[in-house]
């Protein structure tokens, strides 16, 4: 069975480093990419990933949807980064 999603916000905190809140979200940005790669449309996408109804507050669906895929490729160009000197100093 699936987890439940974090609660999300409308956007990502915006920092040179990696948040808490990125890490809460890894999945979710993933999902993200993996939705973009496919071409899906970003309607569904919200619908499916944030539970989102575009048709109701087609703006917020869009932006919530941008600002998070986003983040989510500022994670594959420099926040993997994070990842990987955290992983070898343990």
């Amino acid at each position: 069975m699936e987890s439940a999603m974090p609660p999300f916000l409308d956007e990502p905190p915006i920092s040179p480093s990696l948040t808490a809140y990125d890490r809460e979200h890894m999945v979710l940005y993933l999902r993200l990419l993996d939705s973009a790669r496919d071409g899906a449309d970003w309607r569904e996408a919200v619908h499916v990933l944030f539970g989102l109804d575009p048709e109701t507050d087609p703006a917020r669906c869009r932006h919530i949807h941008e600002s998070h895929l986003a983040r989510a490729r500022w994670m594959t160009e420099q926040g993997y980064r994070h990842l990987v000197r955290e992983s070898q100093r343990s």
